[in-house]
């Protein structure tokens, strides 16, 4: 994997995704190529991958991509569950107190 990898964010739904590129996004929106045009053409496995990152991809649609990287899945999925037990350790403070506030 010669490229980074983008920065995983969680939407507003809940779901993992990667960080959109608005140039890319505009360009993709905007201009006279699809994701379909693109698949068609030759590019480089990492070009792919980071392509696919680039337009915000989730995470979990990523890893269903036929045209990416089974490392770059990995290192993605990696990331995301480092996230999930980071938000955790923050939800659940041991160090709180053992005092029931249920009434």
């Amino acid at each position: 994997m010669n490229n980074p990898i983008q920065p995983i964010k969680f939407d507003d739904d809940g779901v993992a995704r990667f960080k959109e590129n608005a140039i890319v996004r505009v360009l993709l929106d905007t201009g006279k190529l699809d994701l379909n045009d693109i698949a068609c053409m030759k590019f480089s496995q990492t070009d792919r991958d980071q392509f696919n990152q680039l337009i915000g991809y989730s995470v979990s649609g990523y890893g269903d991509l036929s045209n990416v990287s089974e490392e770059s899945v990995t290192v993605a999925d990696k990331q995301v569950e480092a996230l999930i037990l980071q938000a955790a350790s923050i939800e659940y403070d041991p160090n709180f107190g053992d005092e029931c506030l249920c009434k």
